[in-house]
């Protein structure tokens, strides 16, 4: 007799073997209804005599031979009278404790929370200030030390400061955001901040002051790439209004070059013949160029408009064995000659001849102008500085370099602030042209002591803001100075490969856009100031 208090359930199909599982699988014979609706009053039957309230049972019944809308129903019942049901329960017993955790996080309301939480963040660490990195940030000798909260605070101050006050973008106050609610203009002036946070780009670059600690720059081709010199470059200098750089060298030629970053294409270039070139530089206007050599009295005059050369074999009033070094006066129509024994002889190239000379003690070895032309000043070997006033040729005042044993070069700012003078072990001193002018003992700003050779070759940019300092007894000796903060910037020289190798002529363009300089191997590297936007 067939047992009542058994419940039949439908056999489970022997697994056939893995060979077996590629052949094409039978479709399942078709349902009989009539045979289904007996088997379901057979165990409805069954139920019956048991007598079995449980509602898992009957949910469970319910599940395999049916009645899946009614089962639905029934669960958002009973979820909403007693929370979760009977089948939840148990697959949540199932369910592992890293699922358990997931979903208990989905169904308890949102927190802020911190991402990440470090334990030596609390801690009121010390930091060493004395680190390169960190100089700028002291403001006293008594802080060689500091907590890592007041370095971040400092920071934080030092970026605020350089952008001219807290961004507009990084101050949203609560009264802002009540304001966007309320009217519509503001709204409007919400959408145009958020599309200014949607567009990228280098904000902080549109400032017209030039940020110090790393200068933004870009390496160029070579600006003489279309013409490399064959022995040492000693000129280099950009046109002082087209777009057109010069340089000049040993192998006797001097050359032309239009300047795109790009390929430079050369414009000219022109031989000399037994005259290395050892200064070349443009008249004010740029209509005419003026090379010197080494041994030489006779010096060059290349008129670029007409397109000749003129040799000039002799100066009236001059008694010197050679022409070498040379300024051009910023107003044009002269130079001023460096003589042997001190001596400055100004030639007027109208006349060819010497209208005036001046003296100092020792002898010249640098000379710059004033930015309007109407002082000289004059650095000797032994470590003094003379200002001659042009007009009168008289020697105005006079000033002894501080710690300068034996001076080496000189360079005035155009803005008409700072004087520059290097010296042979190496020191920048920056002073102050005011106190120059007035001051028999004047104190330098800033002694800049990254060069361990000696300074040979100086120059400013044409905005006052970049020193250039450089010397050429060593490789990759070249330095580039903040002047508004008087610091030195970190990344230059750019590449810990060799490319400048040893300078000895730097130039900028007129209005700062490229910096290039004159080196051993011939070559011009030429690298693009991205602060400045124009040539």
């Amino acid at each position: 007799m067939e047992d009542l208090n058994v419940i039949k359930l439908p056999a489970t199909e022997v697994s056939e073997p893995a060979e077996k599982k590629t052949k094409k699988r039978a479709r399942p014979p078709k349902l009989d209804t009539v045979d289904e609706e007996r088997k379901r009053q057979k165990n409805v039957k069954s139920l019956s005599v048991l007598g079995e309230e449980d509602s898992s049972v009957k949910l469970l019944e319910e599940l395999v031979f049916g009645a899946e809308d009614e089962l639905v129903e029934r669960l958002v019942e009973d979820e909403k009278h007693t929370g979760t049901g009977t089948l939840l329960e148990e697959d949540r017993d199932e369910e592992s404790a890293d699922s358990e955790a997931e979903g208990s996080t989905r169904l308890l309301p949102s927190r802020k929370a911190a991402a990440w939480v470090d334990e030596d963040d609390e801690r009121e660490e010390e930091v060493d200030m004395k680190h390169r990195f960190r100089r700028e940030l002291i403001r006293g000798e008594a802080e060689s030390t500091m907590t890592k909260q007041k370095l971040q605070q400092r920071m934080r101050d030092q970026f605020q400061k350089s952008m001219g006050g807290t961004p507009s973008w990084a101050a949203i106050s609560d009264r802002k955001k009540k304001k966007k609610k309320a009217a519509e203009d503001e709204e409007d002036e919400d959408e145009e901040d958020a599309e200014l946070l949607r567009r990228t780009g280098n904000f902080v670059a549109s400032s017209d002051s030039l940020p110090s600690g790393i200068l933004r720059m870009k390496k160029c081709l070579h600006a003489n790439s279309a013409r490399p010199s064959e022995d040492r470059l000693t000129t280099i200098q950009f046109h002082p209004s087209a777009q057109v750089v010069m340089t000049a060298g040993l192998d006797q030629s001097l050359s032309l070059f239009q300047v795109d970053g790009k390929t430079n294409p050369k414009i000219q270039s022109i031989h000399l013949d037994r005259f290395p070139i050892h200064r070349a530089a443009f008249s004010p206007d740029g209509e005419m160029v003026i090379a010197t050599s080494l041994k030489n009295k006779m010096f060059y005059l290349y008129d670029m408009m007409e397109g000749r050369v003129t040799p000039v074999h002799s100066v009236r009033g001059l008694n010197e064995a050679r022409v070498k070094e040379f300024s051009v006066c910023p107003e044009g129509g002269a130079l001023l000659l460096t003589g042997t024994n001190g001596y400055l002889h100004l030639l007027t190239l109208k006349t060819k001849e010497v209208v005036r000379s001046m003296k100092i003690n020792g002898n010249v070895c640098g000379v710059d102008f004033s930015h309007d032309g109407s002082k000289v000043f004059a650095n000797s070997e032994e470590g003094e500085v003379y200002v001659w006033d042009m007009r009168s040729s008289r020697c105005v005042n006079r000033f002894s370099d501080d710690g300068c044993v034996k001076g080496t070069s000189i360079a005035a700012s155009r803005n008409g602030r700072y004087l520059a003078c290097g010296s042979q072990s190496g020191v920048v001193n920056i002073y102050s042209q005011e106190a120059c002018l007035n001051s028999n003992n004047p104190k330098p700003l800033k002694a800049v002591m990254n060069l361990l050779t000696s300074a040979t070759s100086l120059k400013f940019n044409p905005t006052s803001e970049i020193l250039a300092i450089a010397s050429r007894a060593e490789d990759e000796a070249v330095k580039l100075v903040h002047m508004p903060s008087l610091t030195v910037f970190s990344n230059f020289p750019v590449s810990k490969r060799k490319i400048v190798y040893r300078a000895s002529c730097l130039d900028f363009s007129p209005h700062s856009g490229f910096f290039s300089l004159a080196n051993n191997k011939g070559h011009a590297p030429l690298f693009r100031l991205l602060h400045y936007k124009d040539f």
